[in-house]
């Protein structure tokens, strides 16, 4: 064999790696590089379509119309902190909760963890309609229990406060979200060999010293990448509350991806939404980062 068709056979095998990637790459830049650095481009200017003449290049005054002017924007911000919170620490608390009590021998486990996950299945647009009934002032359930069980007098108005409406989203899109935390919570905690909780009875540890010291430290990586993950699709939520309040009453419900849709809808304006959703994206990577950090992602833990 010559020395040009090894040298040709090495390059072969050097390239050929890349081709075989290139459809891949070819399709993130088409789905995702593009209308990422097309949204970068449109924040950075006058772009609606009620004037499509008129695009120009305006630089960051998209940006300081939303930090310094927007008030709506800086409330539909403080929704959006109070929503995630409230979303994730109740799903997270229950969905451990959920997957302590399916980890233990039962009958009838298999069917048991079916119907449980299940919620998860449905889809936010299915949700919102199926509580907003639930939540009716006129013939929904929760007004019914409550006034059959005498705990209230008359029927209330679930949806008619702010405070009240966030409340009842947050419990919609928590019975939604508890089996995304249980599921993997639990799939994390098989994987923990029952001889060292055998061996941390023989030390007399108790049920939540055990929990404590083994289960919470062998899960670490599983709880921190599900707290990262929902937290992200959880700022990210439009279904639920566009379909049961479009973001009332007076804005209390108004998160930002909702005030993005609601001023997309209204304004046609590319250039200030593609700025919040700039924002939006930016807030959303420093978060991620500085939890990665934080909670040492990748590294054993110590306790």
């Amino acid at each position: 064999m010559n020395e040009s068709v090894i040298k040709r056979k090495l390059i072969n095998r050097k390239t050929l790696p890349y081709l075989l990637l290139l459809p891949a790459f070819l399709f993130i830049g088409c789905f995702m590089l593009y209308p990422i650095g097309s949204t970068v481009l449109m924040s950075t200017q006058y772009n609606t379509m009620m004037d499509p003449d008129g695009v120009c290049f305006i630089g960051f005054e998209n940006f300081k119309k939303l930090l310094f002017e927007d008030e709506v924007f800086h409330r539909a911000l403080k929704n959006s902190l109070v929503w995630v919170l409230g979303n994730v620490f109740l799903q997270s608390v229950l969905g451990m909760i959920l997957a302590l009590i399916l980890n233990q021998s039962m009958r009838f486990r298999g069917l048991i963890r079916a119907v449980t996950f299940s919620p998860w299945a449905v889809s936010g647009v299915i949700v919102s309609l199926m509580w907003s009934f639930m939540y009716s002032e006129s013939v929904g359930v929760f007004n019914d229990i409550l006034l059959r069980s005498g705990i209230i007098d008359t029927r209330i108005s679930w949806f008619s406060t702010g405070s009240r409406a966030m409340l009842a989203m947050i419990i919609a899109t928590t019975w939604r979200g508890i089996p995304f935390f249980a599921i993997n919570f639990l799939s994390s905690m098989q994987t923990i060999s029952e001889d060292m909780y055998e061996s941390a009875k023989v030390d007399g540890a108790g049920a939540i010293k055990r929990f404590f010291f083994i289960t919470m430290p062998m899960m670490k990586d599983t709880v921190v990448l599900t707290l990262l993950l929902r937290t992200i699709w959880t700022l990210n939520i439009v279904d639920i509350i566009y379909n049961t309040t479009a973001g009332g009453p007076a804005n209390s419900t108004l998160t930002v991806p909702v005030y993005i849709m609601n001023t997309f809808m209204g304004s046609l304006d590319y250039g200030y939404t593609s700025a919040m959703a700039i924002i939006m994206a930016v807030i959303m990577i420093i978060f991620a980062i500085v939890f990665i950090k934080i909670t040492k992602y990748g590294k054993e833990a110590l306790y």
